[in-house]
């Protein structure tokens, strides 16, 4: 729709609808000069702008995936049944965001570089965003990262070097996947690249690929302490990262995200956590980003 015709649709007066758009407070885009208005997204952002609308009963995150948030989403949902629309898809951290920036989900779990430098990498990551201005950070937890390795397959020398010189099958995630961005740094640290790994087979989760290291298919990979312990696998752990949730504003002061970060912080999941391992929640729930805006 063009601006009259949106306008007249919204029954605002062009001024007001020039103005919401050049502060990207509706969905809008130009085309050759000209502001254009989605009649679906426009529909959408009347539902999600107007109070107790239908969308704020919804908590749709996708991004970096981990078995604790699908425990912690599954005793979420069963909970509020039928009251609530809860779903997670992990697609990787970079496509999570750009299906934030599209506000096709509420929010996106995102892990990109080490523990220590995530109060920078993330913000920073967040940025190359056209909606990050009405996003905000959240801590979910730190978890333990490193390979994950077939018990029968796994060397004596477990030094990086020598696992990333040897003749293993990997898994490689897929492109904007945190876990790909960890393995591509710790190659780069002994100036290697993925083409140089002995063989290489293409994943797009973390659990899909313990399930074909568990099956032979495939011998080791990067991945993280919690998956590892689900699927019995040997674990070489390399340090520590953050796993953060990147939310809209306005999402994080919803009743269904505050309960979802107290089912999170609840004795139940804590204990399924010591359970797995290598989770660390002393930040979850902390404010990381954007609450200053």
């Amino acid at each position: 729709m063009t601006v009259r015709q949106i306008a007249e649709y919204l029954q605002l007066n062009e001024k007001k609808i020039y103005a919401l758009a050049t502060e990207e407070k509706i969905p809008a885009t130009k085309v050759t000069g000209k502001w254009m208005f989605p009649r679906e997204l426009i529909d959408r952002w009347m539902l999600e702008s107007a109070h107790g609308g239908v969308f704020t009963d919804r908590l749709v995150i996708a991004g970096s995936e981990d078995p604790l948030l699908y425990r912690t989403l599954l005793r979420l949902s069963n909970n509020m049944k039928s009251h609530a629309l809860v779903s997670y898809t992990g697609t990787g951290t970079r496509l999570g965001l750009e299906l934030l920036s599209a506000q096709k989900v509420n929010a996106s779990c995102l892990n990109w570089g080490e523990v220590e430098e995530s109060p920078q990498r993330h913000p920073a990551l967040l940025q190359n965003y056209k909606q990050h201005q009405q996003w905000v950070l959240v801590r979910a937890f730190k978890r333990e990262r490193g390979f994950m390795i077939h018990p029968d397959r796994k060397p004596e020398d477990c030094s990086s070097e020598s696992l990333l010189s040897s003749e293993l099958k990997w898994g490689i995630r897929q492109d904007g996947s945190g876990t790909l961005h960890f393995l591509n740094e710790l190659l780069a640290q002994h100036s290697m690249k993925i083409k140089d790994l002995s063989s290489t087979v293409k994943v797009f989760s973390n659990r899909e690929t313990a399930a074909l290291i568990v099956s032979g298919q495939v011998d080791a990979a990067t991945g993280t302490r919690s998956v590892a312990t689900e699927f019995g696998l040997a674990f070489v752990e390399l340090g520590w990262e953050a796993l953060d949730f990147a939310v809209r504003r306005d999402v994080y002061f919803r009743k269904i995200f505050q309960t979802f970060l107290e089912h999170l912080r609840s004795q139940v999941i804590l204990k399924q956590a010591r359970q797995l391992g290598g989770y660390n929640f002393s930040e979850s729930g902390k404010l990381i980003w954007g609450g200053e805006h």
